[in-house]
């Protein structure tokens, strides 16, 4: 609403000619992500232990956790504020980026705050029914997948994906894009969901990957920088930076709460809503295979379920002391803090290296 209200008066006040800047605009949203956290996030947390939104502790899971009982949770609905305010002031809402975008948190959260509601508020063990959740989101998946079909927001680029490493190499998936945003979408989102399960790990990862998709976005959306580094050019894309910092903010400002020991749990409200904005985020820019390797540790966290779960049924074993991953080192003895750190060290190497790719096309 600042962009729409100061930048066209800045044919009579130039020093408002700044906000025709995506780096100023994506700075502010940062700093107002930030600023709410700080401001509400005390105030939001007393309101849940208020009314006794706490979230119910697994009993499978590492005796260590027992002491986390009570903790409150929804925390996500702080860091869905944290994210549409600084998008709503500092963003172009006329943007089709940011509005796919915007759309997809709003509904993957909605479907988490449903979950999160029939969990701790109505006192369910499942919450929403497993089917029912994939459910919604594979329906948002088609539904998006194939309105960017029939409406790509860049004609030549429709169904393209770019293949990381390699100079104006893409993969044309035609029909099947459809069904690759379904399956992005709902990954995405499961897999930032599996990661959630120890004080600060997924909130602080998904800091890091959304401040790599805020330089791509950038990057992707400028003209001169897309031609030197052999980029698709995506105009109007840059815009998404502005959203991926408001991103970052919010899991910093969020993070201020949630590092150990948590005084608040995002729970699916904001694990799905994260998730899914990171898919989107990654098919809008045309980068899903480079997501495998900016999200490489939520890769790694699936695929130890998944592996954990074959091996079970196959040969009766397991691989892992417990998954996700993250339970098999804490029952290894790392403690939390240690996970959480040097799970961090390798997403800032996933992203540097990432980002590489762009300079070795």
């Amino acid at each position: 609403m600042l962009y729409h209200l100061l930048y066209p008066l800045h044919e009579y006040f130039s020093v408002l000619n700044v906000f025709r800047y995506i780096t100023f605009r994506a700075a502010y949203a940062t700093v107002t992500a930030l600023l709410i956290s700080f401001v509400i996030g005390p105030w939001f947390i007393r309101l849940l232990q208020k009314r006794q939104v706490s979230e119910p502790i697994r009993e499978d899971g590492p005796k260590t956790h027992e002491t986390k009982k009570g903790t409150p949770t929804m925390g996500g609905l702080l860091i869905l504020s944290s994210i549409f305010v600084p998008v709503l002031l500092w963003c172009n809402l006329t943007n089709p980026y940011v509005q796919l975008t915007l759309l997809t948190t709003f509904w993957m959260g909605l479907i988490g705050f449903v979950d999160d509601y029939l969990s701790v508020v109505k006192k369910r063990p499942k919450g929403l029914v497993g089917r029912y959740k994939l459910f919604g989101q594979l329906t948002f998946g088609l539904a998006l997948g194939a309105f960017l079909y029939f409406n790509p927001i860049v004609e030549d680029a429709a169904t393209l994906t770019s293949i990381p490493f390699f100079k104006g190499l893409f993969i044309n998936f035609g029909w099947f894009y459809i069904i690759l945003v379904m399956l992005v979408v709902t990954a995405t989102s499961n897999a930032v969901n599996l990661t959630d399960g120890i004080d600060g790990l997924a909130i602080g990862l998904c800091a890091f990957c959304f401040f790599a998709f805020a330089g791509l976005a950038y990057l992707s959306g400028h003209k001169v920088f897309s031609d030197y580094l052999n980029i698709l050019y995506l105009e109007g894309s840059g815009e998404l930076s502005i959203y991926c910092m408001a991103v970052v903010g919010a899991a910093l400002g969020f993070l201020w709460y949630n590092s150990h020991p948590a005084q608040i749990f995002m729970g699916d409200t904001g694990s799905l809503s994260l998730g899914g904005a990171l898919g989107v985020v990654a098919l809008l820019l045309k980068r899903e295979l480079l997501l495998l390797v900016i999200g490489g540790l939520f890769v790694a966290e699936v695929m130890s379920v998944i592996i954990q779960v074959l091996s079970y049924k196959i040969r009766k074993k397991r691989v892992f002391k417990m998954s996700p991953l993250h339970h098999h080192f804490e029952l290894s003895g790392w403690s939390e803090s240690k996970i959480v750190v040097r799970f961090w060290i390798i997403a800032m190497l996933l992203t540097l290296l990432s980002l590489s790719t762009l300079k070795l096309q």
